[in-house]
């Protein structure tokens, strides 16, 4: 596959996944039962200020995006159309759909934005162009403080959930399905959408590359073949393998702090690799079938 066509390829699915999460987002304020904590915040201020949603969003976007400035963080160019197309997508759904009021319709309604939203954060990180601004700063705040991810999520989730329920955001049983559900969805649709990558750092297209992506913390060491074979999904967010995170730890470019990850146990001994079960998915599954590779072990 050439470069051209290569980065057509990621640009699409990147626009398709963003759109697709917009709807799946509507899906679920119109269900009725409970959003997301970041939803939740931003049903909140569309409350109590009269603005849109979709638009109340946009903003939310912004503002988190202004958090990565003192973490020293770039935004990739997937990171920019995150913020720009996934409030519209959302108030276009909710202006198409109806608020549900039956309780199977609000399940229904739900779970297929539950499922859906898991098949476009699949497809919007897929392409490797730079992570949502909300995912940014989780990863941003792990690489500059050393805490764990799962505790950095936590934090700043429980904190925006708390100020949306205060601001009459919706909280109910749907915002626990969802952050018990979200990780283990979004580890089968990673892997499914993930896109290979030429592992040929030294191409003319280098430069340009490195623009696109930002430096954001996504999806590290997927672009080294041997490196990118497996890799995990903690609590939805994905995380590089243990081979990676070495490769990476090394660099001496690299702008994350170095040394091993601090919610990763020692590398030795094996039967204590790991502080807690995680899930690990073989990466690049649709992308070996459309290229007609053999599929890793």
């Amino acid at each position: 596959m050439t470069t051209r066509l290569l980065l057509t390829r990621r640009l699409v699915q990147l626009l398709i996944g963003l759109f697709l999460y917009g709807i799946a987002i509507a899906l679920m304020v119109r269900a009725g039962i409970g959003l997301s904590p970041w939803d939740v915040l931003a049903q909140g201020l569309s409350l109590k200020t009269g603005i849109p949603f979709g638009l109340v969003t946009n903003i939310v976007g912004l503002v988190v995006l202004a958090f990565w400035i003192p973490l020293r963080q770039r935004p990739g160019l997937g990171t920019v159309l995150n913020v720009l197309l996934v409030g519209p997508s959302a108030q276009l759904g909710l202006d198409l759909l109806p608020q549900q009021t039956e309780l199977w319709a609000q399940v229904l309604f739900f779970v297929g934005g539950l499922l859906l939203l898991a098949v476009a954060t699949g497809l919007y990180i897929g392409p490797r162009l730079g992570p949502g601004p909300r995912d940014g700063l989780m990863t941003g705040l792990h690489a500059r403080t050393g805490r764990p991810i799962w505790m950095v999520r936590t934090a700043i989730e429980v904190t925006v959930l708390i100020i949306g329920w205060a601001l009459g955001g919706n909280v109910g049983v749907g915002t626990l399905a969802f952050a018990l559900l979200v990780g283990p969805l979004c580890s089968i649709t990673l892997p499914f959408f993930a896109i290979r990558l030429p592992q040929d750092a030294a191409t003319a297209a280098a430069a340009l590359e490195s623009e696109l992506e930002g430096t954001a913390e996504q999806s590290a060491g997927l672009e080294e073949e041997q490196g990118a074979v497996r890799f995990d999904v903690r609590d939805g967010i994905l995380l590089e393998s243990d081979r990676a995170a070495h490769d990476r730890a090394i660099r001496p470019d690299s702008p994350f702090v170095h040394g091993p990850q601090p919610d990763r146990a020692p590398a030795d001994p094996p039967s204590e690799r790991r502080s807690r079960p995680s899930r690990v998915v073989a990466a690049h599954w649709l992308d070996d079938r459309l290229t007609g590779r053999p599929r890793h072990p």
